[in-house]
């Protein structure tokens, strides 16, 4: 792992760390202020915002999508599957992924990936309608309602595409507006273009083995995830975010229960976890419950977890990613990278 940071809290008192290198070339040292592509840690700003929506009446949670976008889930289908499905992914719709990148076969069968993808369309522009339609038309994963559900990132960009509609402008801004702005993140928000701005790592993609060594994707068009994962923070927004969602101040009470409401989803790495609506728990033996969300990029990791009462948090960044060699079925090794950020979690969460 070249680098790491995070920030932990526990009430007033606060921790913050740094290991490692940001651009292995220079030796120039990570810090643990940097901003970092922070992956599906967007999709719980991305609920918060369309959970407001449903506060205000522009959104009905139990709605079907086909009621608000017929054009991209027509027919029995989109009578079928509802905001709420969407948002804890249980709508069946497949994964677009593999059709955005098409070598990059997805999980579970990564002994078939490759990584020329990712170098093709460093600077592709996706639609967000072009990519939303190759989920739809995928072959379904499930049943709309049925468990476990199936995580899809298709699922997030129709909310994107749903904020739009019912605010008037596009889901970036709203939930910069709404979101963003309301938890006063001033080092968090959408890259206008593939680069981050101010200070940063770069994100060292190892593709299990396959990029030797690995390969700096930190200046990446963001546009095929959006609205999914495309956010960049720091550790210390990340957990004030977190902390202000858990006490009510970015949703209503209410509404932070429908969030923290789970149903069993398998996740792309084919673990079947509790997911609510953008948010999933980590329990913790004797120290309560966690809420928050990982998120990966090509290259760059992130994690975030707040507790139950929002007093003790953990927001890691990591600079690495798929440092896993395969075995013969094409999973994942396990890797003693993975026991030290288990044993730094369990420290982190524990005290």
């Amino acid at each position: 792992m070249p680098g790491l940071f995070a920030e932990v809290r526990d009430g007033d008192r606060v921790w913050r760390g740094a290991a490692g290198v940001a651009d292995v070339a220079t030796a120039r040292p990570v810090t643990a202020d940097m901003r970092h592509r922070v992956g599906s840690i967007t999709k719980t700003f991305t609920a918060a915002a369309v959970l407001q929506q449903v506060e205000s009446g522009r959104i009905g949670l139990d709605t079907p999508i086909g009621r608000y976008l017929p054009r991209l889930v027509p027919g029995a289908r989109g009578e079928a599957i509802t905001v709420r499905m969407l948002l804890n992914h249980t709508s069946g719709l497949a994964e677009y992924l593999p059709y955005a990148y098409p070598s990059l076969r997805a999980f579970p069968a990564l002994a078939e990936t490759g990584p020329q993808s990712l170098d093709d369309h460093r600077f592709t522009r996706f639609r967000a309608t072009d990519l939303i339609e190759w989920g739809v038309t995928a072959p379904a994963v499930g049943a709309p309602g049925s468990t476990p559900g199936v995580y899809s990132n298709t699922n997030y960009l129709l909310l994107g595409v749903l904020l739009e509609q019912v605010t008037g402008t596009t889901a970036e801004r709203c939930i910069a507006r709404n979101v963003i702005e309301r938890a006063g993140l001033g080092h968090t928000g959408f890259p206008a273009g593939p680069y981050v701005h101010g200070p940063h790592s770069r994100l060292y993609e190892a593709w299990f083995g396959m990029i030797d060594p690995p390969r700096d994707y930190s200046v990446f068009d963001m546009s095929w995830v959006g609205p999914t994962a495309s956010l960049i923070s720091t550790v210390t927004d990340l957990n004030r975010f977190f902390g202000l969602l858990m006490s009510g101040e970015i949703v209503t009470p209410s509404s932070l229960e429908e969030m923290r409401r789970t149903v069993p989803v398998v996740s792309q790495e084919g673990k079947t976890i509790d997911y609510g609506l953008g948010l999933h728990p980590a329990e913790t033996s004797g120290n309560g419950t966690f809420w928050g969300h990982g998120g990966t990029v090509w290259g760059g990791g992130a994690l975030a977890m707040t507790r139950a009462d929002g007093k003790r948090q953990l927001a890691l960044a990591v600079n690495s990613q798929r440092w896993n060699a395969l075995d013969p079925s094409g999973r994942p090794r396990p890797h003693p990278i993975d026991d030290a950020l288990a044993a730094f979690h369990h420290v982190a969460m524990h005290g």
